[in-house]
């Protein structure tokens, strides 16, 4: 018992140690820049300033946002109609099948992103495999422009941030009891209103928590945009990624990443507060 003790004490230590030395003081860092002057020979000034702040409200800025919650809406409803009825599926199938086709969504993570986003050009291009083999069949006299489109951008969020939308709703949809469909056909209920008073009910975490794990990341992956779109619309991610690493200007990154984070902090928030009043009275209702 002692040991298994002090083992836990040294695994918690070094998890808490390595948050603490790569998150917390990272990110506090970042805190305290976005309230710092910019300085173009030393970065920052060590002068307390909200303009930073008041930019975030400009229309070049409120710009950047609204074209960036409609790519990350848009992602996050087309990867929540293909990955429901996918998890719905994944429950109904044999256990070795399911096994198989968890793997082979699980497997593309054991390759970076960016590799497999620069796949996706290799698919899209003009010379590319996609109209190589439209050619060869004839359906298509001239090669399709999907490269650097908005479509091209969709497909590769959707395709790296699927998973995401999958395996919360799978988790959700295992706590579907099939005795409670049973149930409420034998007493009349329609399909309809099996979905909208039962599964829906009982799989709402899940899709809440996948449509947070897919809207936020859609948020901040600022590459896909740029080798899938070619950087035709600035991002919020872009917007970020240019303050650091093109512009210079540390502090209005710092501000925008913070914007980001207290976004993501409300989102979770909704998501605990769907959860528990799903787990408070979501049976209730169903009863």
């Amino acid at each position: 018992m002692v040991r298994k003790s002090r083992f836990r004490n040294v695994a918690v230590g070094v998890t808490l140690l390595w948050i603490t030395l790569f998150v917390i003081i990272p990110y506090l860092f970042v805190v305290v820049v976005s309230f710092l002057e910019r300085d173009s020979m030393h970065l920052i000034r060590w002068v307390f300033t909200l303009e930073h702040y008041r930019e975030l409200f400009s229309p070049v800025f409120l710009a950047v946002c609204r074209n960036s919650f409609f790519l990350a809406f848009v992602t996050t409803v087309i990867a929540l109609i293909l990955a429901y009825p996918f998890a719905f599926i994944l429950n109904r199938i044999p256990e070795k099948t399911r096994r198989f086709l968890i793997l082979l969504m699980i497997i593309p993570f054991w390759t970076s992103s960016l590799i497999r986003t620069y796949a996706l050009i290799i698919l899209f291009k003009a010379n590319g495999i996609i109209n190589t083999f439209l050619l060869w069949l004839g359906i298509i006299e001239q090669p399709l422009n999907i490269l650097y489109t908005e479509v091209a951008v969709f497909v590769g969020l959707v395709y790296t941030l699927l998973p995401f939308m999958i395996l919360p709703l799978y988790a959700s949809i295992q706590r579907l009891e099939p005795q409670l469909v049973e149930a409420a056909r034998d007493l009349g209920a329609t399909t309809k209103a099996v979905f909208l008073d039962i599964v829906l009910p009982i799989t709402m975490p899940g899709i809440i928590a996948g449509c947070i794990m897919v809207f936020l990341p859609a948020l901040g992956l600022f590459y896909i945009p740029d080798l899938l779109g070619g950087a035709r619309s600035m991002l919020i991610g872009n917007f970020i990624k240019n303050q650091f690493l093109t512009t210079g200007n540390w502090p209005l990154g710092s501000a925008a990443s913070v914007l980001l984070t207290l976004l993501m902090v409300l989102f979770l928030y909704g998501y605990y507060l769907s959860a528990r009043r799903t787990s408070t009275g979501g049976m209730g209702r169903i009863a």
